[in-house]
């Protein structure tokens, strides 16, 4: 008897308790099984939720010990001041301190993205426009070639949003 087959018998004599996540189904082999009948089809567009929130570390430094954050803050504020559901926060650390200055970008069923390495002016001209095609792109995932260059070099992590599916990362159908 083959190792895959003892597997699968001995599965099959245990008794199955569903739960929350699983439910008793058939335990025959996944190399046994079909495939979904569409897996090319692309989830539903689902633009992020507003307010967008775009938090900025008030306590980023320079390697040099100059404080860059609060000064970032302003220039973030002024770069998105008037664009619409859009809220621009101070926080006290990001936790990427060896990348100073620090811009965090995320919504409510949407992307978080965390940039780092940015300066006052570029930085915050290039999050402005970021945002813009947040707030447009399927869950905030803009593209990385429509990214500001900045941002695209400064990508510190892409968090995906929270109700994600837990076992293939999809978009919940």
């Amino acid at each position: 008897m083959h190792r895959t087959e003892a597997a699968r018998l001995a599965a099959r004599s245990l008794p199955c308790v569903p739960t929350k996540l699983d439910s008793c189904r058939d335990d025959s082999s996944p190399m046994d099984s079909q495939p979904p009948a569409d897996v090319s089809a692309d989830p539903p567009r689902v633009l992020p939720s507003a307010p967008v929130m775009v938090s900025v570390c008030t306590t980023c430094k320079t390697i040099d010990g100059v404080a860059v954050g609060a000064p970032m803050l302003e220039a973030v504020r002024a770069a998105l001041a008037g664009s619409a559901s859009v809220q621009v926060r101070a926080v006290q650390c990001l936790s990427a301190c060896k990348r100073a200055a620090t811009v965090a970008v995320s919504s409510e069923g949407g992307y978080t993205f965390v940039f780092g390495d940015l300066d006052r002016a570029s930085g915050a001209d290039a999050v402005a426009t970021f945002v813009a095609s947040y707030q447009d792109s399927h869950y905030g995932l803009v593209p990385w070639r429509q990214r500001p260059e900045v941002l695209r070099k400064g990508t510190v992590v892409r968090l995906p949003p929270p109700q994600w599916s837990p076992d293939d990362g999809r978009a919940p159908a």
